[in-house]
């Protein structure tokens, strides 16, 4: 057959159509991969925030040798025993802080105005427990504790376990201690050993290594919470308190240890106490005083207990 123009057009319309099919199916090809690279997104990298700072009421998040603490000691539910429970809350905290200001010209550092608040008390008589000590609840010492924040006072918290641990009962108040501004005071007289030992009648002991666990403790919970350091009390008056002292574990940055010495009488009598405890110190310590608003004769000046050598860092008075 003879190829006539009608035949020349039908070719080039099937030509024209085999090409359209070629540039859709080329388009359908590539554009999916020009898609993907547009749409394509970097990688994002979280960056965790650093933890917050958590200062103390009177600034900085160190205590010790930035401070030195001058406290009332006691207890609000039991009056007897000590300054700190003698008259109601406000008044404990404007006498405190007039006690405070009378070290102030003595002191190169601030002085820090602070409640010891006795939080166990040592039972003469068995209690509910069998320990030997009550344990007061959390809730009243609650507004003590809130109080002395708002107003820039520092709170120490004493444990007389009788014949509990000092670890076992300062769980207790972990929940008080996650405050900034609250330490922990441990008092071995009141650390019955034995079931013939009782209260008044044998000064009590407590072993360097329980003492260590309980401060572990507590620089663990100042670690985990990113807390200011806080403060380490130790009450001593007689070698025979702590038994291999020695051994004492101050190694940790999140506490400021402190043995307090505790001795009463005459000023003589007191500062033989006092060059008695200091004797051999381990490292890392730092030495408290304190007096006796009763039975101390006199009760010594702020001028007379800080020319004790070294000069005490934290001064309570019962």
């Amino acid at each position: 057959m003879v190829p006539t123009w009608r035949h020349g057009i039908g070719l080039g319309l099937f030509i024209g159509l085999i090409f359209v099919v070629f540039l859709v199916f080329e388009q359908d090809a590539v554009a999916p991969t020009i898609v993907d690279i547009e749409t394509v997104q970097p990688e994002q990298v979280l960056v965790p925030e650093p933890p917050k700072i958590i200062e103390l009421p009177f600034g900085g998040t160190n205590l010790i040798p930035t401070y030195r603490f001058v406290a009332l000691y006691g207890s609000p539910t039991f009056k007897s025993l000590g300054s700190l429970g003698e008259q109601d809350l406000e008044q404990t905290i404007a006498r405190v802080k007039n006690l405070a200001s009378q070290y102030q010209p003595l002191s190169e550092e601030k002085v820090i105005p602070t409640f010891e608040i006795i939080t166990t008390v040592a039972s003469a008589g068995l209690t509910e427990n069998n320990d030997y000590s009550q344990e007061l609840d959390p809730a009243t010492i609650k507004p003590w504790i809130d109080r002395a924040k708002e107003q820039g006072i520092y709170v120490v918290l004493d444990l007389q376990p009788g014949r509990t641990s000092f670890v076992n009962q300062v769980m207790q108040y972990e929940s008080l201690l996650l405050e900034p501004h609250v330490g922990l005071a441990v008092d071995p007289e009141w650390r019955l050993q034995t079931d013939k030992d009782r209260h008044l009648v044998k000064v009590g002991s407590v072993s360097a290594e329980e003492l260590n666990q309980t401060s572990n403790w507590l620089a663990d919970l100042v670690a985990k919470n990113n807390l200011p350091q806080k403060l380490f009390v130790i009450h001593q008056f007689k070698q025979s308190m702590i038994s291999n002292r020695e051994a004492l574990d101050t190694s940790r940055k999140e506490l400021a240890y402190s043995i307090h010495v505790d001795g009463f009488g005459r000023l003589s009598s007191k500062t033989e106490t006092w060059n008695v405890i200091k004797t051999g110190l381990p490292n890392n310590i730092y030495l408290g005083w304190k007096n006796f608003f009763d039975e101390d004769k006199p009760t010594p000046t702020p001028e007379q207990s800080m020319a004790q050598v070294p000069k005490p860092w934290f001064i309570s008075y019962q």
